[in-house]
């Protein structure tokens, strides 16, 4: 697995924490969470495939809706 392939894993993973923060299911804070898979984002976005871009730009909108709610 490539550096690219491992920062999109780690970006897909904070996403997933965000949303079970945003749904209460998790220890961290909903802001915190968010911020984290910013940052895993915008690294594995400069590391990816077109078609990890097209995946990460999905995750991305999931964390603009939780931050919209």
């Amino acid at each position: 697995m490539g550096k690219g392939n491992m920062l999109f894993q780690k970006a897909n993973e904070a996403v997933g924490i965000a949303e079970q923060a945003a749904a209460g299911q998790s220890d961290v804070s909903v802001d915190q969470a968010i911020s984290v898979a910013k940052n895993a984002l915008s690294s594995a976005f400069a590391n990816s495939t077109f078609a990890e871009k097209e995946q990460l730009h999905s995750m991305q909108d999931r964390l603009d809706q939780l931050q919209s709610h």
